[in-house]
């Protein structure tokens, strides 16, 4: 397996997801001098380099230069016209490349980076800046087991790292895991809402409706293979107060609504490989 320690990685983009994956794989062994960051907002990037160490690049291709790995980490909006003008050096350098942009598609990353440079396509996840993230990874197999693995060693760095067979699954994972953080945060928001307009203290139902759903993740995160159902049925007594909370959202078709969220995610992430996975 390789060592962190001696890779030199790029981020082109230095948001959000590029913080959780510089912390994580410093945390990992990764030398914050061995990093290098390309971010054009000038506050974000004294942000990074004040917390992590890591080198502020001034454009891409000073970033890239001599990296072993460079992670693409901006919006999918503007995705090919950062990639594009550093075809060139990535060529030379035939470096791996990943992806987390959510929709574009490995054949366009593949024909903005030039032929011969390993790209995967990965779709993280929020808690990722914590350490707790989910991520899945797809390459096609033009991509080596020795390229693979590194995606995966720079990938675990942050949590849980897993291979889909097919590029379309990662449609699916975007709407899954990817976006599933605010699916719960927006559940904890709702149960908080309901029990204010029912007479709770506000302050109090949002701090037991947050550290309910943090205990909750505490508890499936405790278990090496958590079985869901199991876990909920654990606490819910026949004929007591949650089985009454669950029969009324069978009733209100929570399945289906759930569904079809999902479906809308996945559907979205479609759309922005359709609307932005083209040449410009």
């Amino acid at each position: 397996m390789t060592a962190l320690s001696s890779l030199r990685i790029a981020f082109i983009g230095g948001g959000n997801m590029a913080r959780g994956l510089i912390g994580g794989l410093i945390s990992k062994g990764a030398l914050p001098a061995s990093i290098r960051v390309c971010e054009p907002d000038a506050g974000a990037a004294q942000r990074l380099q004040r917390d992590f160490g890591v080198q502020i690049a001034s454009d891409g291709p000073a970033a890239i230069a001599d990296a072993s790995v460079v992670v693409l980490a901006v919006k999918p909006q503007i995705m090919a016209a950062v990639v594009q003008p550093l075809a060139p050096a990535l060529q030379r350098l035939r470096p791996l490349v990943i992806s987390v942009a959510a929709g574009i598609p490995g054949a366009s990353l593949a024909d903005w980076v030039g032929t011969g440079v390993p790209v995967v396509r990965c779709m993280p996840n929020r808690p990722a800046l914590i350490g707790a993230g989910a991520t899945a990874l797809y390459a096609d197999s033009s991509v080596d087991a020795a390229r693979r693995e590194l995606a995966g060693t720079v990938l675990a760095s942050t949590g849980l790292a897993v291979w889909v067979q097919r590029e379309g699954d990662i449609d699916l994972v975007t709407a899954l895991s990817g976006s599933g953080p605010a699916y719960f945060f927006r559940l904890a928001e709702l149960m908080a809402e309901a029990a204010i307009a029912q007479g709770l203290d506000p302050v109090v139902a949002r701090q037991l409706a947050a550290q309910t759903l943090a205990g909750a993740g505490q508890l499936v995160a405790a278990e090496s293979a958590p079985d869901l159902a199991r876990m909920r049925a654990e606490v819910t007594s026949r004929g007591g107060t949650t089985e009454a909370a669950l029969h009324r959202f069978a009733a209100l078709a929570l399945d289906r609504t759930v569904a079809d969220a999902m479906q809308a995610a996945a559907e979205r992430s479609r759309e922005l490989a359709a609307q932005f996975g083209k040449q410009p």
